[in-house]
């Protein structure tokens, strides 16, 4: 069609323009040009932007570009850690209280450090039966001792405590007194060496004064030597985001408690982000926490595109309506299919990056979704039947099963995610629900699922000769496929005998 006949080619019809010309298009109306390549899959740099920097924020670059989505049925404390492990990021849904919610952001960051900035102690003169208890509860294998002046005079460890037959000892009676410990300038490579000189698995960094500053673990540094691909922040911990609504009064007190938790990114999180709610929000954060990068959503049009970015998103999520268990499109008649959206989004936010949340349903969406222009992809359902996500597995007719279900959906609502719906304070009988609940196949641990689906994304970057994201994005080439090329596309003309984890359940 010639750019003239695109330009008068609307219809109207009472008032409201049709343009049969702006069709909308979704992952499986698409697929993508093979290029010439020089780069096969091991090749392949897959880091990217989650969100920008600017001039009191640092950005926030991924090794993968998966994130995953704040729903109660996908991201607690467990997933993110595994997701931060491979490289992506994991967002904490707000489903949760403000205190459960910061305590679960604090279990990440606690996972690894370089140093402990601020480790659990004990007294000297607290029995032996307490120090047990709070080793147990908190998991951990030793405990700096302080005295009645808050200076460092030994360490308790598992080993103390496991040869200690009575609990109402004190600590001091079974400690070590002596203590190797580490200098406030001390390297981490140095602080390794001194504790397997000395074969011991703490070391507390002490002051000039005496007191206790933090403390070097020799697990930590063995965690980051088996992970290689973890994300960390400058204190080498885990990287991971939390969600809150968008009304600031509701959401000041948590935002505050999950800052003070140390999260990374805070995901303002409502079904429709181009509202004024959203303007205050983002103002909000603007002044009270400046240097907390913001990602606001979800949007699907362009123009809340351009709003988010003027009232200072630091990443713009897209999608309403795409995802397997959310129902707004045909309950609300809203939304834009989303490679449409994607497309549409990226064209207007300039520096800002975009998410593409929903609707991924193979690790080709994910490729596409980048092609398209967004720098990553939030998903749901492909990580809700992991091992690590929330919920136990069920087992019917000899297959097993997790439940997923949509922030949209009645049980949802009823545990607090009315918000993001605007109906908070309606009475269960009375929600109108934007989204199902079901069962969906249990899918092993997240490190295999997430090896699959970036495996796909390296072997569709190789095919588009892409070396790096930024150029799958600039170079990509798209054709439309019919419904025809779509039922070609899929295994067809044989019965499946054997699904692989990278390819279930056919069409959808």
């Amino acid at each position: 069609m010639s750019r003239d006949v695109r330009r008068v080619t609307k219809e109207y019809i009472k008032g409201k323009v049709i343009d049969p010309v702006r069709t909308s298009l979704t992952f499986d109306d698409l697929t993508l040009y093979p290029d010439f390549s020089r780069v096969g899959p091991k090749e392949i740099n897959t880091e990217t932007l989650l969100t920008k920097g600017g001039e009191n924020k640092k950005e926030i670059k991924l090794k993968i570009p998966l994130v995953s989505a704040a729903m109660d049925t996908v991201t607690e404390k467990e997933l993110a850690i595994a997701l931060a492990l491979a490289g992506g990021i994991g967002i904490i849904h707000k489903n949760l209280r403000l205190e459960e919610q910061a305590s679960q952001v604090k279990s990440v960051k606690r996972w690894m450090n370089s140093v402990i900035s601020d480790p659990i102690y004990t007294n000297k003169e607290v029995s032996v039966g307490e120090v047990k208890e709070v080793m147990k509860s908190k998991k951990i294998s030793g405990l700096p001792v302080l005295d009645k002046n808050d200076n460092l005079c030994g360490i308790i460890t598992n080993r103390d405590v496991s040869s200690c037959k009575n609990d109402n000892l004190k600590v001091k009676e079974v400690m070590t007194s002596q203590v190797i410990c580490a200098g406030e300038e001390m390297k981490e490579e140095e602080a390794q060496k001194i504790m397997l000189e000395n074969r011991v698995e703490k070391l507390p960094i002490k002051t000039k004064d005496g007191k206790l500053a933090g403390m070097f673990t020799a697990v930590d540094i063995k965690k980051r030597q088996q992970h290689p691909e973890a994300v960390l922040d400058e204190n080498k911990r885990l990287l991971v985001g939390a969600a809150v609504g968008d009304i600031w009064h509701k959401h000041k007190a948590r935002v505050e408690a999950l800052v003070e938790a140390g999260v990374d990114v805070i995901v303002i999180d409502t079904a429709h982000g181009h509202t004024v709610n959203m303007k205050n929000m983002l103002t909000k954060m603007a002044e009270f926490y400046p240097k907390i990068p913001v990602i606001a959503g979800n949007i699907s049009t362009p123009e809340a595109v351009k709003d988010l970015v003027k009232w200072g998103a630091d990443a713009i999520k897209v999608g309403q309506g795409p995802s397997a268990i959310c129902t707004t499109r045909v309950v609300a008649g809203i939304g834009i299919p989303q490679m449409t959206a994607i497309m549409e989004a990226v064209a207007v936010a300039g520096e800002v990056p975009v998410i593409a949340d929903g609707g991924i349903k193979y690790s080709g969406d994910i490729v596409k979704a980048i092609a398209g222009g967004a720098s990553s992809v939030m998903i749901g359902s492909l990580f809700s039947g992991t091992d690590e996500a929330p919920g136990e597995i069920i087992y019917h007719q000899g297959k097993s099963y997790k439940i997923y279900r949509g922030m949209g959906s009645s049980g949802a609502m009823k545990e607090g995610s009315a918000e993001r719906y605007r109906q908070e304070g309606q009475p269960e009988h009375k929600f109108v629900a934007e989204g199902i609940e079901g069962n969906i196949s249990y899918a092993g641990t997240m490190a295999s699922v997430v090896y699959q689906l970036i495996g796909g994304l390296r072997s569709g970057m190789g095919y588009c000769g892409c070396e790096i994201i930024k150029e799958l994005k600039e170079k990509a080439r798209f054709r439309i496929v019919t419904g025809s090329g779509l039922r070609e596309s899929h295994p067809h003309d044989i019965n499946i005998i054997r699904e692989e984890e990278n390819y279930r359940g056919g069409v959808r």
